[in-house]
């Protein structure tokens, strides 16, 4: 029987439906079986006509469903903003849905259809970690955080690893035996190098404390200057609290935009906060302005201070969120017709950093590589010439919500410590502030949603594994494979 070019709208819904599954093998629920067996059926329903709508409305689903929290940053201020929510959840959707829509068309044009599927789809993927600065939230590879499959990111990075969780799904979409066991062996494979790995002996950790400050602070409440005096002493409260059973306190660290006052106006704070912490650094999140002939700059950055309140170390934020810390061209339309509203030269966004680097912090506490909030989604981000010692993301995930968005981001910073193999140190305004080592294993976390603080120890940093040498390489070689052998056809069953 020949099949129909166009879906039916009861068809349409139902791929919709079969992406919105897929994401349920994303945190908080990594149900990762659901997400094998609804690609292997979208796969399958993808006709060589068909193909390129099969995979945009499972991309409508899958990223609709994956990225429903991008709701809650208009909900902030919902008088102002509420109204703006659903457009951006329906055009956030349908505009990454494009990506797999061109993948699964594109693919399909080739002998071997599944696989060239498997191949589009994981071009698009790799594409949309890149294009425009990048989104590569919610990739497939991510609904592995958390079991063994996980360990293959360090040889393979998250974009190849996502390439074989959907050649394991495309090898059993036609629910053959042969195909159904080629799955579960390939999937086998990694799931068994990742006990191995996993049961390896790790190199003895450095002496190093950390107290990890969680203020909690709501959103709303963050710029309130009325309230600012009181979230600066929550922080300040944890930060004087006397050490543990660990000891003496090493390095104190606070979370993005942390400091609710501008250094630049009040040069007396790096010396109040660092006497409070009684002899420790403090790694601060905050504001940085400067002044100029144009107008006022502005960088979303991290300050670390000695015990005596001098400055050891700056890093400004350097990749920025389109439309939330920048608007792309902002400075374009200052420079060409004198709009002032959107240039981060005139103080009116984020201005961006100089980019990646390595932070020397001295013998004891070593070198670390910053990452602030939105950066530790991108792997590419953390491949610098210095290889650091450890790696500190501060984040403020107030603004995802408090239902997927920072359980999927903080899913993503633990995947960039297995692929770097080195420890990654989180502290997040309202969680998750946890400690992940170089496998990716939480060894101390706060609960999401709580104020107070974390002291820990940092875990120790592993030779660097594949990906962290030599970045995509791995990836494109297997998408390379891919291609040619989907441009062969299969043979008759």
């Amino acid at each position: 029987m020949k099949r129909p070019n166009r879906l039916s709208w009861v068809g349409a819904a139902g791929v919709v439906g079969l992406g919105a599954v897929m994401a349920l093998g994303l945190e908080p629920f990594g149900l990762w079986p659901l997400t094998i067996a609804a690609l292997g059926l979208v796969i399958a329903t993808a006709t060589r006509v068909q193909a390129g709508w099969v995979g945009w409305l499972a991309g409508v689903g899958y990223f609709g469903a994956g990225l429903s929290w991008i709701v809650d940053p208009f909900m902030i201020d919902a008088a102002t903003y509420g109204w703006m929510a659903p457009f951006a959840l329906v055009l956030m959707a349908c505009g990454l849905a494009l990506f797999w829509g061109a993948g699964f068309w594109l693919g399909a044009k080739m002998p071997n259809r599944a696989l060239g599927v498997v191949a589009g789809v994981s071009l698009a993927e790799l594409a949309r970690g890149y294009v425009l600065t990048g989104f590569p939230w919610a990739l497939v590879s991510h609904i592995w955080v958390g079991t063994p499959v996980a360990q293959v990111d360090a040889m393979v990075g998250p974009f190849g690893l996502a390439l074989l969780t959907m050649l394991s799904a495309a090898m059993a979409c036609r629910f053959k035996l042969r195909g159904l066991v080629g799955g579960a062996v390939l999937l086998g494979l990694g799931w068994a190098y990742g006990l191995y790995a996993l049961s390896q002996p790790d190199p003895a950790a450095p002496s190093v404390t950390l107290r990890l400050v969680q203020p909690n602070a709501a959103q709303q409440a963050k710029w309130d200057p009325v309230q600012a005096q009181a979230i600066f002493e929550r922080l300040m409260a944890a930060t004087s609290a006397p050490p543990g059973p660990l000891g003496k306190i090493d390095l104190v660290i606070w979370p993005e935009t942390a400091l609710p006052y501008f250094v630049e106006e009040y040069p007396a704070l790096p010396a109040q906060i660092t006497a409070a912490a009684q002899g420790a650094a403090v790694a601060v999140g905050l504001q940085r302005v400067a002044s100029s002939t144009e107008g006022t700059r502005a960088w979303n950055s991290l300050k670390v201070y000695g015990a005596a309140g001098q400055e050891l170390a700056t890093y400004d934020k350097h990749h920025l969120v389109p439309f939330g810390e920048y608007i792309p061209m902002g400075d374009l339309a200052y420079e060409r017709f004198g709009l002032r509203a959107f240039a981060a030269q005139t103080g009116a966004a984020y201005s961006a950093g100089p980019g990646a680097r390595v932070l020397d912090l001295g013998a004891k506490l070593g070198k670390v590589l910053p990452l602030i909030c939105y950066e530790a989604v991108f792997p590419q981000d953390l491949r610098v010439p210095e290889r650091a010692d450890w790696i500190l993301q501060i984040t403020n995930d107030a603004w995802f919500g408090t239902v997927s968005g920072p359980f999927q981001h903080a899913a993503q910073a633990r995947l960039r410590a297995i692929e770097q193999g080195l420890p990654l140190v989180r502290v997040a305004n309202t969680g998750l502030t946890e400690v992940i080592d170089a496998r990716g294993r939480i060894t101390a976390q706060l609960p999401f949603g709580t104020t107070g603080y974390l002291d820990a120890t940092l875990p120790a940093a592993l030779s660097a594994p594949p990906y962290a040498r030599w970045g995509e390489t791995p990836a494109l070689m297997l998408l390379v494979g891919c291609f040619v052998f989907a441009l062969r056809k299969p043979r008759a069953a």
